[in-house]
């Protein structure tokens, strides 16, 4: 499950290695020590498919932080799915 993304030690976007068989390019997000993780599709549009455990303001918030970041998660997603090394992107 690797970390794409740790937006302000508050949210952590990752992936799962089974996600590549989805037929659309999507990441996990939630706080730490979160069991129920919210899952956002990426494409065609950012959008929320299932919230997990986040309330509706954390919803928009995440959403937010995607858009702000979506073409580097992209490109992480397609390292990740050709084998390359995925470098977490820290935003303090």
């Amino acid at each position: 499950m690797p970390k794409l993304l740790i937006y302000r030690a508050v949210w952590i976007f990752t992936i799962f290695g089974t996600d590549i068989f989805e037929n659309r390019m999507h990441i996990h997000v939630g706080r730490k020590g979160t069991e129920k993780l919210c899952k956002i599709w990426l494409e065609p549009t950012v959008e929320i498919a299932k919230p997990g455990e986040l309330s509706t303001s954390e919803q928009r918030e995440v959403l937010q932080i995607t858009e702000l970041y979506k073409e580097r998660l992209i490109q992480q997603w397609q390292q990740f799915l050709t084998g390359q090394k995925i470098e977490i992107i820290k935003v303090n």
